[in-house]
């Protein structure tokens, strides 16, 4: 081979070298970018405030009966790879309703209720697969969690903070599972707020979690929640 074609045949070998280095760089930084947009739409963990509104209850008025409603919200938070890219999911409902007794600073009943059915996040393929086919909402439309012993301690005084271990029954897909959540306390204007999560492993509860291909999740995820409760008059 002459020097000219020699030259000729390394330019080539040198270009065709950089155009797959590009693309590997290329895809991984449009793997990159993908990732952390789709990350960026993932809720963040339920916490109760900072910025809690002064508390309007006194210390009398903590023990008694207590409501769950507004201002409320529960969900999931999974990890999936989603066409090759580690994504976290979060799915919220506000749908969430329940009852708690307090005895001083101590909770000694609760039960919520969520509308499982209700629960979205920013993809209606995703919703449509986690109620039809993996919670099967149509027989099993909510999901519940009950207090199966007293927490000491619970609910602060003044502006502060309390977190606690609370162990409760969870009701998921139609199975009932002995958990234990990490519960974060404070008192919020006219009532409490309640935050949580709970680890739980989906085979636990008869769900299998989504292996499609171009998606595959987790075998293990939470489940979150934000209550706000407040005393029955």
């Amino acid at each position: 081979m002459t020097t000219t074609r020699r030259r000729r045949a390394t330019i080539w070998i040198s270009i065709a070298a950089a155009v797959v280095v590009l693309g590997v760089v290329g895809t991984v930084v449009g793997t990159t970018v993908y990732s952390n947009a789709e990350n960026a739409k993932a809720e963040a963990t339920p916490s109760v405030a900072a910025s809690r509104a002064p508390s309007t209850l006194g210390t009398k008025d903590l023990t008694g009966d207590w409501t769950v409603g507004g201002d409320s919200e529960a969900g999931y938070r999974v990890h999936e790879v989603l066409n090759g890219s580690d994504v976290t999911v979060t799915g919220r409902t506000t749908k969430v309703t329940g009852s708690a007794t307090v005895d001083g600073s101590s909770i000694t009943a609760a039960r919520i209720e969520v509308a499982v059915a209700d629960i979205a996040t920013d993809s209606k393929q995703r919703d449509s697969y986690f109620r039809d086919s993996a919670l099967d909402t149509s027989a099993f439309p909510t999901a519940t969690f009950a207090l199966t012993a007293p927490v000491a301690d619970a609910v602060p005084s003044g502006s502060g903070t309390t977190t606690v271990e609370a162990r409760g029954d969870l009701t998921l897909h139609g199975v009932t599972k002995s958990v234990t959540a990490t519960l974060q306390v404070g008192l919020n204007g006219d009532g409490v707020d309640v935050s949580g999560s709970i680890p739980i492993t989906f085979a636990d509860f008869g769900v299998q979690a989504p292996s499609l291909g171009f998606v595959k999740v987790d075998p293990d995820g939470a489940v979150e929640f934000l209550v706000h409760a407040t005393p029955k008059r």
